[in-house]
Formats: structure tokens, C-alpha cells, sequence
């Protein structure tokens, strides 16, 4: 069973249909919407400040998610996949997002929706991502712009996967 933790006086809040891997840690404000999956080895630090997660969000194996205390919290929308090992410290994610495999997304930075970030990318403090796009580098710059609902498609393929990915779990 996951390690789901209070401090502060805050108690994470899960949503219906949720899998939590055996060894992820989820700790106070934390509040996770429907239909999610937190996979091994994943940490969500809600100690010192919020992170609120949308419906139709895999966070996968590794990845770690904290804030500055007082100055950032962690937003992310509906249907985003966050590949392995990746680090969130204080960013806005909006729906319909897939953050690549070791990216890092650093205070104040906010993804636009319909966006790729790629592998290995990193997101600068406070920086902008535009929506509609695939960035990548270190630090993250535009690489092309790209159709929304094609990009729609792919990421809702990749989180519908992992919906199917965790009812495995389940049935064990």
C-alpha cells in the first residue's frame, strides 16, 4: 500500500478509480482528481505547499513533485501524462499535456495545453510554454508548433493506456 501521509494538518484527498503503486509516497495537501494513476517510486510532496491534480493523470515511476514553501504550489490539468523520472517543482501544467521521460519543470513555469515536453527538457523558472507546441532542450525552447487535436489524440491514447495499465493492478 502506498504511503499516504498528514502533516501540517493536511491529508491528502484521492479521487474514485485511482491506482497508487506500493511505494509511492504521498504526502499533505495533496489532492488527486478521478481516474489517476501514481506509479512506483513516485513522490508527491504536498508538506509546504499545495499540488492539486486533475482526472485522467499518470504520473510515472520516479517523478518527483514538490513546491517552495509560501511561493509556488503544483497545478496540473486534466489527462496529462508525466513520464518517468521526472521532477515538478512548483509549475502549472494545463490539460492535455505529456511531459517526456527526465524533464524538469522549475517554480512559476506553466505549460499551455495541447503541449509536448520533450525527454530531458528543462523548463526554466517562471518560463511560458505556449500552448500548442513541442519544446525541448536545456533550457526548453519552441520547436514547432503542432496541431491540437492531433495532439490531443496521442496524449489521450497514451493516458488512456495507462488507465489500462493500473486496472491490471487492480485485479491482482
Amino acid at each position: 500500500m502506498a504511503l499516504i501521509r498528514k502533516v501540517r494538518g493536511f491529508t491528502p484527498v484521492l479521487g474514485s478509480n485511482c491506482f497508487l503503486a506500493e511505494n509511492a509516497t504521498i504526502i499533505g495537501d495533496v489532492v488527486i482528481g478521478n481516474d489517476c494513476s501514481i506509479w512506483y517510486n513516485t513522490v508527491l510532496r504536498g508538506d509546504v505547499n499545495s499540488i492539486k491534480i486533475g482526472n485522467k493523470v499518470n504520473i510515472q515511476d520516479g517523478t518527483v513533485i514538490h513546491t517552495l514553501y509560501e511561493k509556488s504550489t503544483v497545478e496540473i490539468g486534466d489527462n496529462v501524462s508525466v513520464g518517468h523520472n521526472v521532477t515538478i517543482h512548483g509549475a502549472k501544467i494545463e490539460s492535455n499535456v505529456l511531459i517526456g521521460m527526465g524533464a524538469t519543470l522549475l517554480d512559476h513555469s506553466v505549460i499551455g495545453q495541447n503541449t509536448i515536453v520533450a525527454a530531458g527538457a528543462l523548463v526554466l523558472d517562471s518560463q511560458i510554454v505556449e500552448p500548442n507546441s513541442i519544446y525541448a532542450g536545456v533550457p526548453a525552447k519552441k520547436v514547432k508548433s503542432i496541431d491540437p487535436e492531433q495532439t490531443k489524440e496521442i496524449i489521450n491514447k497514451i493516458a488512456n493506456n495507462y488507465l489500462m495499465y493500473a486496472s491490471w493492478y487492480k485485479e491482482e
